[in-house]
């Protein structure tokens, strides 16, 4: 099977387990009818009230406000994007008409004959033979004999394309398209341009309801070689083929729109936490300038140039000269003497001032 439509009916199976009364759609009829038919059971649909006591549960209700109308619903449901674009497509490939439509054979693989074997001309003519035959039984209306015939033949010469497009159409006459697609395939690998095996093929994906590949196999086979019956059977698979085609442009279309938006609110997000983290670290810069705020040049004693300075770290990790800072005695008199240097008289007698003032004239090669 095709993986992708695999994939599909995986999820929508773990839909159906996760919420049992979507199998009591109107939609999904076929699917119920043909569980029951296999022997399998559909759990009940949830249970309501009967009319009696619904009405006895509203008579008992206190009288209730009007009901708001109700909110526009999004495109997108409750179910998740990708379940509902599943369940939404279960829906749409419902509403095509699967008239003709069968179910899938499920042999085991025909014989395909070895490709190795070394055919020689002997061979090859018991090889026309058992061809001819086979032709004549399926014009007899012998169709598994037939396929028997064209087996033998292929088995003598496993090389020649046209037996398998034969058999390929026999396949496609028991409604066995799955055996018709493998003949097919293996047809095509030796003689990509024959159009009666793509004919062939694109009759059987339309026995299978795959609208896409029969439109495809039989525009394929009118383009090589016209032929009116597949000619016929394009203008009746193409439209639902086009549907389906749609379909899926406007859900990648859709998918493509979320991953620009997503990607942009990536990046905008980004781009606030880049602002962000510039607004906190200019603020860290102006939280430790303050300290010193009321200095020139940012530090006490009237500086200047000092912050770029080597030995500043040396002069702030010195616990004195820390603890100093902390002290708001030492700190009024800095601010003091920072605007007006005279003022430092004033504080001679004041240790803890003339101490700290001492460090940072020494450090710098001045005196106090």
């Amino acid at each position: 099977m095709d993986p992708r439509k695999l994939s599909e009916l995986r999820s929508f199976v773990k839909l159906c387990k996760e919420n049992p009364a979507l199998l009591h759609s109107e939609e999904l009829h076929f699917l119920r009818d043909w569980v029951e038919s296999m022997g399998g059971t559909i759990p009940p649909a949830p249970a309501s009230a009967s009319e009696e006591e619904t009405v006895k549960d509203e008579a008992d209700k206190p009288p209730e406000e009007p009901a708001k109308p109700p909110e526009p619903q999004s495109e997108e449901s409750d179910l998740g994007e990708e379940d509902n674009y599943l369940f939404k497509s279960l829906t749409f490939f419902t509403e095509i008409d699967n008239e003709g439509v069968i179910e899938p054979d499920s042999e085991e693989p025909q014989e395909m004959g070895d490709e190795n074997v070394e055919v020689t001309e002997e061979m090859m003519d018991q090889a026309n033979e058992k061809k001819m035959e086979a032709i004549n039984a399926l014009g007899e209306g012998e169709l598994q004999q037939a396929i028997d015939l064209f087996t033998a033949a292929i088995k003598l010469n496993p090389r020649l394309a046209i037996l398998y497009a034969k058999r390929a159409s026999v396949f496609v006459k028991l409604q066995k398209p799955n055996a018709a697609i493998r003949d097919c395939d293996r047809a095509i690998t030796i003689n990509p341009d024959s159009a009666q095996t793509y004919k062939w093929r694109g009759k059987a994906h339309r026995l299978l309801g795959h609208w896409e590949e029969a439109a495809h196999d039989l525009a394929l086979a009118c383009k090589l070689d016209y032929d009116e019956e597949a000619s016929a059977m394009l203008k009746e698979v193409q439209p639902r083929a086009q549907k389906i085609a749609e379909h899926r442009r406007k859900y990648e279309r859709k998918r493509e729109e979320k991953e620009i938006k997503e990607r942009m609110e990536r990046v905008k997000k980004a781009r606030e936490e880049h602002e962000r983290a510039q607004r906190e670290e200019e603020a860290r810069r102006q939280a430790g300038g303050a300290q010193f705020g009321g200095f020139p040049g940012g530090f006490p004693g009237g500086m200047p140039g000092m912050a770029g300075m080597p030995g500043l770290n040396e002069i702030l990790s010195d616990p004195e000269v820390l603890a100093a800072m902390q002290d708001p005695e030492v700190m009024v008199a800095f601010q003091d003497v920072a605007q007006n240097p005279a003022n430092m008289s004033k504080y001679q007698n004041n240790p803890k001032v003339m101490n700290l003032i001492g460090k940072l004239s020494a450090k710098f090669g001045s005196k106090p």
